[in-house]
């Protein structure tokens, strides 16, 4: 066990959320209330999280102080990854598929949301993260109401797991993972690039208990790998709120 936590009253665990749904509504900032009880927390525990989204996305939700906030930071599922504010060694999506079979993927998918009879379209609908490519049918350029409304629409219609089906089916010979999270998109990496690759990192720490919270934890999820690790505690919420409340009964806080 590392002497970094040997100032907090259970320096052998670990507790890693997720981000949007989890510490904060989707895409939105985090409120005051979620940032007290993780200062409580952090003088406990060690106190990390792990989301799909690059650092820059995951600061307007955090904070720009999210290094400081948290020992552990993952972005892009652990891709990018910071100890104690430092950088730790990282991995890129396009040095493992190569440049021609991500031009092929690429141009797939732009094809397949181009015949796709929307509601709305607005724009970006890839977005090329270091680790991983992040797929929209709507396009991330939509609005917070945009939003709402193509997820809502997406439960009835199942847009996402339909183009997830076909994407499976058009790149068996790829060997990738498709996740579908947050309202309005999917990612798309490497197999064994989910959220359980932060794991990686935080496995000569010695942690005996490893607790996640993630609200997108069905299987088909991006929670649920890690959710269902052997080596994690997983614990499925529904908001913030009810993260601050299992919080509040497992460490007082």
């Amino acid at each position: 066990m590392s002497n970094d936590w040997s100032h907090k009253a259970h320096p052998d665990t670990l507790v890693l959320f997720d981000v949007d749904g989890t510490l904060t509504p989707a895409r939105k900032i985090v409120s005051k209330e979620v940032l007290d009880t993780l200062a409580r927390l952090k003088s406990k525990v060690v106190v990390g999280f792990v989301g799909g989204s690059d650092l820059p996305k995951q600061f307007e939700q955090l904070g720009e102080n999210a290094l400081e906030m948290f020992d552990f930071c993952f972005s892009e599922n652990g891709l990018t990854a910071y100890r104690l504010g430092k950088q730790l060694a990282s991995q890129s999506f396009i040095n493992y598929l190569g440049e021609d079979k991500y031009k092929r993927l690429a141009n797939f998918i732009l094809r397949y949301i181009a015949d796709l009879d929307l509601p709305v379209k607005r724009g970006t609908f890839i977005e090329f993260r270091n680790g991983m490519i992040n797929v929209s049918p709507i396009g991330r350029n939509c609005s917070h109401p945009e939003r709402d409304a193509f997820e809502a629409y997406d439960k009835v219609h199942g847009v996402r797991a339909a183009m997830v089906a076909a994407l499976r089916r058009e790149f068996a010979d790829l060997d990738l993972t498709y996740s579908i999270g947050g309202q309005i998109s999917f990612d798309v990496f490497p197999t064994g690039w989910d959220k359980t690759y932060c794991l990686r990192h935080v496995r000569p720490e010695g942690f005996k208990t490893i607790h996640f919270f993630g609200d997108k934890t069905h299987q088909g999820g991006n929670d649920y790998e890690i959710f269902t690790h052997p080596d994690v505690v997983g614990h499925a919420v529904k908001s913030p709120d009810d993260t601050l409340r299992i919080l509040a009964e497992l460490f007082q806080v």
